[in-house]
């Protein structure tokens, strides 16, 4: 059942919903009941739009702080290799003992980084930072 209504609106409006129903199978009730029907599911929508927003803004918060806390990790990671490099001083080729013994602490180091990342443990941690108390 269709209801009549009687409504108001501006003369800019007006002419450009004249001008949408000139064409042959254009009705201007058509429109504006569609109109009208588009913006009310719309604007029941938009509450629930609201609702994740809060959970997405501090998803985002939290993001930002470990993409900073990843930052600070790769820069202290990156100035003591170059520190390391800088102090270090490079093997003779013909110390092969050095060099055996170096490339065998690099694969203990290499597996010890493996083993912790699968076991979850972390070498700093929250319980691994001194008590700030005492």
């Amino acid at each position: 059942m269709k209801v009549r209504q009687n409504l108001y609106i501006d003369r800019e409006l007006s002419d450009a919903l004249e001008a949408l129903a000139s064409g042959p199978a254009a009705n201007k009730s058509r429109l504006v009941n569609d109109a009208v029907a588009s913006w009310l599911a719309r604007r029941g929508t938009k509450e629930v739009d609201d609702l994740p927003k809060v959970r997405l803004d501090r998803m985002s918060r939290e993001i930002a702080l470990v993409r900073r806390d990843i930052d600070v990790v790769l820069e202290s990671l990156a100035l003591f290799v170059r520190y390391q490099l800088l102090v270090t001083a490079p093997l003779p080729d013909a110390d092969s003992e050095a060099l055996a013994v170096g490339l065998d602490r690099f694969e203990k180091f290499v597996r010890q980084v493996g083993r912790q990342l699968a076991t979850g443990k972390r070498t700093l941690g929250p319980a691994d930072l001194p008590d700030k108390r005492s």
